[in-house]
């Protein structure tokens, strides 16, 4: 990020909660490209939504009173945020406006949801994660459809964090922090869930956050703690790892630039966004 954008020696109630009240001069979260190669990423303690254009110029275009978490571009062009603090929000690029698209279930509160994903019909599927982890495993995953229900998938998540569907748009994986793992969750005929395992088991003193499909299948999960981001294939098979070149904290990935073969890292806690070129001969290694 550069200095111009950074809030030095600031300590907000972002940081009084998550960082043990140091002072943060940004957060960066949530990348994700519109259909003109821009990135945008979002400063979750500063309530900002920043464009990054293919020349790398820095544009904010947002700053309103929410914590925003993950950001995703709905089929039909609307941007859409996931708001630890307010709910499932909507951005207007133009004006700069963030708008409340549900604040919460049955007259709740979430217990403040973290990143989404968007399927090809226009469902949303999004984790409450709130401060959950193994002393209380009720992180939430739900389902809002494209006629406006909202149905609960799994309430029994430990950090449910990032998550993405398989190709198929019948298997939905959820980076679960906490737990150190990667959950896949089948999703039913009948609109919900069952034989729920875990996909992969990982390690480290936080666990894996954002994570992203690749053309081939594969998923990239961002490790929050180990400064790493894994790929591992649809059968599970740890199969490349790159590694941050700046700090250890990898806290989402997007594939973007050309043939969508780049991988865009946001590693936060130093404000930096990483780019990996993923179509180097070799890389991954083929596996027999």
């Amino acid at each position: 990020m550069p200095e111009e954008f950074r809030r030095r020696g600031i300590s907000p109630a972002w940081a009084k909660a998550n960082k043990g009240g140091h002072p943060v001069d940004c957060f960066i979260e949530g990348p994700s490209f519109d259909k003109d190669g821009n990135l945008y990423i979002v400063d979750i303690p500063y309530g900002r939504i920043f464009r990054i254009s293919p020349e790398r110029k820095w544009t904010q275009v947002a700053e309103y009173d929410g914590q925003p978490n993950g950001l995703k571009f709905h089929p039909d062009g609307r941007i859409l945020i996931a708001d630890y603090a307010n709910g499932l929000m909507e951005l207007d690029p133009g004006s700069g406006n963030v708008t409340c698209v549900l604040p919460g279930r049955n007259g709740e509160s979430f217990k403040g949801i973290n990143d989404l994903n968007i399927a090809s019909n226009g469902d949303i599927y999004f984790t409450d994660q709130g401060q959950t982890g193994l002393q209380d495993q009720s992180g939430r995953v739900y389902r809002l459809k494209a006629n406006g229900e909202l149905h609960c998938l799994l309430d029994t998540g430990i950090s449910p964090n990032g998550l993405t569907l398989d190709k198929t748009g019948s298997v939905l994986f959820v980076a679960m922090t906490r737990d150190n793992a990667v959950w896949r969750m089948p999703l039913t005929s009948q609109g919900g869930t069952a034989k729920v395992g875990r996909f992969c088991s990982m390690f480290g003193t936080s666990g894996p956050d954002g994570v992203a499909l690749d053309n081939d299948g594969n998923i990239a999960v961002a490790h929050a703690s180990l400064g790493q981001v894994f790929l591992f294939a649809p059968n599970g098979e740890l199969i490349a790892r790159v590694r941050s070149a700046a700090g250890p904290t990898c806290t989402n990935v997007a594939y973007g630039g050309p043939g969508g073969k780049q991988l865009f890292i946001t590693e936060s806690s130093t404000g930096s966004v990483l780019v990996a070129d993923m179509d180097v001969p070799g890389f991954p290694q083929p596996r027999l």
